[in-house]
C-alpha cells in the first residue's frame, strides 16, 4: 500500500499552531477513537507536546466494545497517563472531564490555593486526528451559548477562549494534527471508520479486512447482521463477498456490497466493536 500522507502542507501548519499555542495551556486533551486506541493517536504527537501534561479521552464509547475499553484506559493508566472513556454526546461528557483536569492538575491547583489564587480556571486545547469526534466534543464543553473571555494570550492571534464552565477553559485552536502512516493495517483501521477518505484505499481492501476482522472477533454479531450461515464460514472472504453480494440482492454489483458493509461499520449496526487490542501493544 506505501506510505499515504494527508496534506502535508496542513500536518505541518497544524503542528506550527500546536506548538505556538502550548505556552498557553496548562495540559492537553488527547483525543482518540474508542475503536482504535493506538491507531488513532498521531505518532508525532509525543514529540510535540513533549512535558506538558496531557489526559487521554476515548471517544465514541457508544460505539466501542465496553470490555475492550476497560482494557485500553488500564493501558494507559499503567503509563502514568490520566485515560478516561467519554461520548462527547452526553451531557455529563463536561463533569467527567472537569473531574479529570483536576486530578490532573492537582499540583497546580494546590500551588494557587497557597498563592490564595480561588476558582482559577484550568486551560486545554483539544487534541486529534480527524474523525475522533473533535467537533462535537468542543460543542459539548462549550455548550449551546460560547463564552469568549478576552485579555488572555492567544485571542489576539485569532483564537478564542471557550469557557465550558468556572472550572475549564478551552483554546480554540484550528491546529489538526494530519499524520501519516506507513502500517497498512494502521490504514486500513482508520479506512474502516471513516477517519480517512474513502478514495484513500480500495474499499474491497477495507471490506475484505473488515470482515475478516469481524469474523474472527465477533463472529456471532457479524453473522447474524449478514445473514450468514455456518457453511459460510468455510469460504475465503472473497468467496464470501460474492456469495453475500448475491444474498443481499446486488447481482454482481459488490460495490454496493462494501458500501453497505463499510456503513454498517461505522455507524454501530455490526455491534460494538474495538479494531486495536491491548494484547497486540502492551509489550510495546
Amino acid at each position: 500500500m506505501g506510505t499515504i500522507q494527508w496534506f502535508p502542507g496542513h500536518m505541518s501548519k497544524a503542528r506550527r499552531q500546536v506548538q505556538e499555542n502550548l505556552k498557553y495551556v496548562d495540559f492537553v486533551i488527547e483525543l482518540v477513537d474508542a475503536r482504535l486506541p493506538i491507531s488513532s493517536r498521531n505518532p508525532m504527537l509525543n514529540k510535540i507536546i513533549g512535558d506538558k501534561p496531557r489526559l487521554i479521552a476515548l471517544n465514541k464509547v457508544d460505539l466501542a466494545d465496553r470490555n475492550a475499553v476497560k482494557g485500553w484506559v488500564d493501558f494507559f493508566e499503567k503509563q502514568g497517563i490520566i485515560a478516561l472513556s467519554i461520548n462527547s454526546k452526553e451531557e455529563h461528557t463536561v463533569k467527567r472531564l472537569t473531574a479529570a483536569a483536576k486530578t490532573l492538575m492537582t499540583e497546580k491547583i494546590a500551588r494557587n490555593t497557597e498563592r490564595g489564587i480561588q476558582n482559577s480556571a484550568l486551560r486545554t486545547m483539544i487534541v486529534g486526528i480527524p474523525n475522533v469526534g473533535k467537533s462535537t466534543l468542543m460543542n459539548r464543553l462549550a455548550g449551546k451559548k460560547v463564552a469568549v473571555t478576552g485579555n488572555k494570550p492567544g485571542v489576539t492571534k485569532g483564537q478564542q477562549w471557550l469557557r465550558t464552565n468556572k472550572e475549564l477553559e478551552i483554546l480554540d485552536t484550528p491546529g489538526i494534527l494530519w499524520p501519516k502512516f506507513e502500517d497498512e493495517q494502521v490504514g486500513l483501521k482508520l479506512a474502516l471508520t471513516g477517519a480517512i477518505k474513502d478514495q484513500l484505499l480500495p474499499m474491497d481492501d477495507v471490506t475484505i479486512f473488515g470482515l475478516q476482522y469481524f469474523l474472527e472477533n465477533y463472529k456471532e454479531a457479524t453473522m447474524k447482521r449478514l445473514r450468514m450461515k455456518e457453511e459460510d464460514t468455510a469460504l475465503e472472504t472473497p468467496e464470501l463477498i460474492m456469495e453475500l453480494t448475491k444474498r443481499f440482492g446486488f447481482r454482481d454489483d459488490y460495490d454496493r456490497f462494501y458500501q453497505m458493509f463499510v456503513k454498517d461499520v461505522r455507524d454501530g449496526r455490526m455491534g460494538e466493536y474495538c479494531l486495536d487490542k491491548v494484547d497486540d501493544y502492551a509489550n510495546n
